[in-house]
């Protein structure tokens, strides 16, 4: 492990620990109030759970630090596979919450599981191995290159269905950055951008004559995302506009920790969706700006890490693992700030959720792995 430790990229290491800390502090002060009066429990609840996720998280992370890359050769279909079939039980037996049905509930550990957070990284695991095979095989035939995309596109499908419009945005967005950085895509991109084009017209045609409603009424109401001041009385407009006077309360210093008038259910999602807002009333736009840094900084050095890789696979997960992190960033930050609609998009490391945090936390112990074979002879 030492000799691991030593040729992985310690910058990436020392920012994942500390969003990690900042998060846990968060998340225990944004969840405490929510905590004893919606759901009458103490107010470490969400915290302990939180801190319990993260150790599991680091727990796996060094296990998947000794674990080289070509073995998820092995994983990669069956990862994949047992996430579609999540997903499509998910529709007869998930639990409701929210509006969608997006997880499974788990009695004897009182837990939940959103197998939608876990299909972002399978696709990404899916595709660095199908690709690199196809890479050292040298196959040409476009059409095989299509097969990961079109089990994506399936895999948005049934997270649609939920309806979870965030997380299947995100997963296509994740497969589609990769499907065409693929250097054999690249050079019939013209030809995979048309074959792409015909298979989505005819995949709405047949939404269309379905009858089928995408989005039920709540998700359609969060298309409706400008000046949410003004649209107070209105669950999107309430939410995001208490959410600005949060912000604005915080202030350049803010108004201390623990001290946040918003979290006392003026803001329902404080500990998920709007821990940003939370974290800058409470600890101030200075503290709100260095935490962009360290995301950016992270960002930087996943970036540095795909650059140096020794093949397709590692780079494709690489590349993955920044696409997923920036998208999550941008979407939950701009649903924050009505630049977007809300989709309830956690923010990497931040966030309270279980299968979010672990699988942010792999992802990047995934990309150190990577670092390490980069700077292993």
């Amino acid at each position: 492990m030492k000799k691991i430790l030593a040729k992985i990229d310690k910058p990436l290491l020392i920012i994942m620990i500390l969003l990690s800390g900042i998060g846990l502090l968060m998340v225990f002060s944004s969840s405490s109030v929510a905590a004893i009066l919606r759901y009458n429990k103490p107010t470490t609840y969400f915290f302990i759970k939180q801190l319990i996720f993260f150790i599991i998280a680091f727990i796996g992370g060094f296990i998947i630090l000794n674990i080289p890359t070509k073995y998820y050769k092995k994983l990669s279909w069956l990862y994949i596979g047992v996430v579609i079939a999540a997903l499509i039980l998910l529709l007869g037996y998930g639990k409701i919450t929210n509006h969608t049905q997006s997880w499974f509930y788990i009695p004897i550990l009182g837990l939940s599981v959103q197998p939608s957070e876990f299909a972002k990284s399978a696709i990404i695991v899916f595709m660095a191995i199908f690709y690199n095979t196809l890479f050292k095989k040298k196959i040409d035939n476009i059409y095989i290159y299509l097969i990961p995309a079109s089990i994506a596109v399936f895999m948005c499908i049934l997270i649609i269905m939920q309806p979870d419009f965030g997380s299947a945005a995100i997963l296509f967005a994740i497969s589609f950055c990769i499907f065409i950085s693929i250097p054999r895509i690249k050079s019939n991109l013209l030809k995979v951008l048309s074959l792409l084009s015909i298979g989505i017209v005819f995949f709405a045609i047949l939404l269309l004559y379905s009858g089928a409603p995408i989005l039920n009424s709540d998700q359609m109401s969060r298309f409706n995302f400008r000046n949410p001041c003004q649209r107070y009385t209105e669950e999107t407009g309430y939410q995001v506009c208490n959410g600005f006077i949060a912000i604005n309360n915080g202030g350049l210093f803010g108004v201390g920790i623990g001290k946040s008038t918003q979290k006392f259910l003026y803001l329902p999602e404080s500990h998920t969706d709007f821990i940003f807002a939370i974290l800058v009333e409470e600890l101030g736009l200075i503290t709100g700006v260095f935490v962009l840094c360290l995301y950016a900084i992270m960002l930087f050095r996943i970036l540095l890490i795909a650059k140096n890789t020794k093949n397709l696979r590692n780079s494709i997960l690489a590349y993955g693992t920044f696409w997923l992190f920036t998208f999550h960033i941008i979407i939950n930050l701009s649903g924050m700030l009505a630049l977007l609609p809300l989709t309830g998009v956690p923010l990497p490391l931040m966030s309270y959720g279980g299968s979010s945090t672990l699988n942010f936390v792999v992802m990047l112990f995934v990309v150190e792995r990577i670092a390490y074979e980069n700077n292993s002879d």
